[in-house]
């Protein structure tokens, strides 16, 4: 689905279709070129003005980098040998990252296991270069993001990587997934594994009947958990998306600092970070129409307070809506709705808040929280 760009989106150029538009214009100044391919742009390069503009990891050929840094352009070369292009200007999909997945290495030969690889070697031994490689990474998948949601109103859902196909939790996951995408609205996970892939399995049953989306948990429910075999557990993923090409989309926002779990194949957009904390900001920021609690342990408890935080101090406007699933667990498991309360009491937040006792009622309080029409359920619950 294309949305407007923003302002500052609109000097940037991230496709060879995009750079022969602009440089039919005679200028390229001011312009932000992300890894474009603009070895058999040479001719055209040369003698162009380019001004103030910034190649990032541009493959050129050394006649064309001379001629754009001689006309008052900065290039940032392609990085050699790196697993990863820190200079993207786009998304990831499940196609790239687990390109390789059908070889005999299987996962360990996808690009983000090797990225994982790489982030394990770099990330402790103190080398300000990889650290730059990964910041700058970051935050091109942060912008990268910020133009995918422009004019979406996204809702976030969180809940634990354990969950387990296969299990009624995770078949209800999906369900909610699938009923919050009917509406409109754009699903944000944590892009991993458990209760994030099933509703982001849910967004991508979206647009067939329902049985599509029984039969897929069937198919899933072969391979529980992606341990011991991360290789298997994916694949089962890929098979569903063969039978139902063209799945509904949603957004996954995983992280390698957690590199032991593996994002799921059913977001159409992932966003992947090296840095967890920027990753768990971005994606409880971006749920502007707010966000759902699945059960959870340390990770998602975490994750309510860090949404609760803003809505406390309003420091990113209007307080969002906040909806927890399963009384039992989040009041006497792991107790944080009656702090939540406390927080909330007097105010603006204390009408954005909800606790519900299944999942099945979660889209009505959504509904109710942002005063939003809730979508009919098509199907009983399990």
């Amino acid at each position: 689905m294309e949305r407007p760009q923003s302002r500052g989106s609109d000097r940037e150029i991230e496709t060879l279709a995009e750079f022969d538009r602009v440089l039919a214009t005679g200028s390229l100044c001011g312009y932000r070129v992300q890894s474009v391919d603009l070895t058999g742009r040479t001719s055209a390069l040369v003698g162009t003005p380019a001004s103030d503009a910034v190649f990032l990891g541009c493959r050129m050929e050394p006649e064309a980098a001379a001629s754009v840094r001689a006309g008052g352009a900065l290039v940032f070369p392609p990085i050699p040998d790196l697993p990863f292009d820190p200079y993207r200007g786009s998304l990831y999909s499940p196609d790239e990252l687990f390109e390789a997945l059908a070889t005999e290495a299987g996962y360990a030969a996808t690009p983000d296991a090797q990225a994982y690889a790489w982030y394990q070697r770099t990330m402790s031994d103190g080398d300000v270069f990889a650290s730059m490689l990964r910041s700058i990474h970051d935050d091109a998948v942060s912008d990268a993001l910020d133009e995918h949601v422009i004019g979406a109103r996204v809702v976030g859902i969180m809940g634990g990587h354990a969950l387990e196909r296969g299990s009624d939790a995770y078949a209800g996951a999906a369900r909610l997934g699938r009923q919050l995408a009917r509406t409109g609205l754009t699903v944000a996970t944590g892009g991993g594994p458990g209760a994030m892939e099933a509703a982001n399995l849910g967004a991508y049953a979206a647009p067939f009947d329902d049985a599509m989306l029984d039969e897929s948990l069937a198919l899933l429910a072969k391979v529980p958990h992606f341990g011991p075999s991360v290789t298997d557990w994916a694949r089962a993923a890929f098979e569903v998306r063969g039978r139902w090409p063209g799945g509904g989309d949603s957004v996954g926002i995983p992280t390698w600092f957690y590199g032991h779990e593996p994002p799921n194949a059913f977001a159409a957009h992932i966003a992947k970070y090296f840095v967890n904390a920027v990753r768990e900001d971005g994606l409880l920021a971006r749920s502007n129409a707010g966000v759902v609690f699945l059960p959870g342990a340390a990770g998602t408890v975490q994750e309510i307070f860090d949404n609760a935080t803003p809505n406390y101090y309003g420091s990113r406007g209007e307080p969002t809506p906040m909806v927890l699933v399963d009384r039992a667990h989040w009041t006497e498991r792991l107790p944080a709705w009656p702090l939540l309360q406390a927080l909330a009491a007097e105010r603006a937040m204390s009408d954005k808040i909800a606790l519900v006792d299944s999942v099945e009622e979660a889209p009505e309080a959504l509904a109710r929280l942002t005063g939003a029409p809730a979508a009919p359920r098509t199907d009983p619950a399990p």
